[in-house]
This record gives structure tokens, C-alpha cells and sequence, in this order.
């Protein structure tokens, strides 16, 4: 029996405080209007609007795989996502993108990580970790890797 592969992303949180679908309105408001001919075709009920996704299972992953050889990682990662474009937002490829720590979410940080001359992923600041961060505002609990600021 062939295991599926879990995908590195996850739909966003619905239980979570504040979380806002934007479901309805387009169809429901316009169909049955007078005035409509048979001929206009209506568009479908369900849109191809992306509602959000989490990418903290990639992050961590990619977190997790710091000191091996980028080609195998990315080939990994590219075929468990949906699209590549959430891994530069943590790896840099050129010089001059790298960042110490990367702001994904509201209060989400994770640490920045590039692509040695070698080929291997490499952590931007090593060093770097939850205590040396104080957080920006009182009402929000910021993170860097899933670890709380200030603490370790």
C-alpha cells in the first residue's frame, strides 16, 4: 500500500480568533435578477479564491533540514507544496536577500536561511534565537520558530 506524502501546508486555522472566510455574496446576490437573459452564463458557485493556507509545517521543515545539500531539500519540499513561492519568503538565494529572522505571519517570525556557495542551506544567524527578541506590542504573543520571544 502506497503511503501518501502529507503536504507542507495546512488550511488556515478556522477556530482561531478573528479568522474571516468571506464566504458568499458574488452568486447568491445575482442570481434570478430580473432583467437577466437565458443566454448570459453565470458564474460557478464555488470560486477559485484561496481562503489562506499555513506554511509552518514548510518552515519547520526547512528549519530541519539546515546543513544538507538545497537541491535535495527543495526537490522535497517543491513536491509536497502547491506552489514554490513561500520558500523565498524564508531562503534567500541571492547575497543581498538574506535576512536574519523573516516576519510570516501576524506575530509569526522564523529565522532567515540562504543558499551557501556550496549548495548547502545554511541558517543566515545561527546565533539568533527567541530570547534575543523583545516583542513589538503587549496584546499579541510573538514567536520566532514556535518559540515564544524572550524565552528559550
Amino acid at each position: 500500500m502506497k503511503r501518501e506524502i502529507k503536504p507542507l501546508f495546512r488550511k488556515v486555522n478556522t477556530k482561531a480568533r478573528g479568522v474571516r472566510h468571506e464566504f458568499g455574496g458574488d452568486f447568491k446576490n445575482s442570481r434570478n435578477k430580473k432583467g437577466e437573459t437565458r443566454e448570459v452564463t453565470k458564474g460557478s458557485m464555488h470560486g477559485k479564491v484561496e481562503r489562506g493556507l499555513d506554511y509552518t509545517p514548510l518552515f519547520r521543515f526547512l528549519l530541519s533540514k539546515v546543513g544538507l545539500a538545497w537541491e535535495t531539500v527543495f526537490r522535497e519540499a517543491e513536491s509536497r507544496l502547491d506552489k514554490t513561492d513561500p520558500i523565498y519568503w524564508v531562503v534567500a538565494i541571492n547575497e543581498e536577500d538574506k535576512q536574519d529572522y523573516v516576519r510570516v505571519g501576524e506575530s509569526s517570525y522564523f529565522s532567515g536561511m540562504f543558499v551557501d556557495e556550496n549548495g548547502i542551506l545554511q541558517l543566515t544567524d545561527p546565533a539568533l534565537t527567541a530570547k534575543d527578541l523583545t516583542p513589538f506590542c503587549t496584546c499579541c504573543t510573538h514567536t520566532l520558530n514556535g518559540k515564544v520571544f524572550g524565552s528559550e
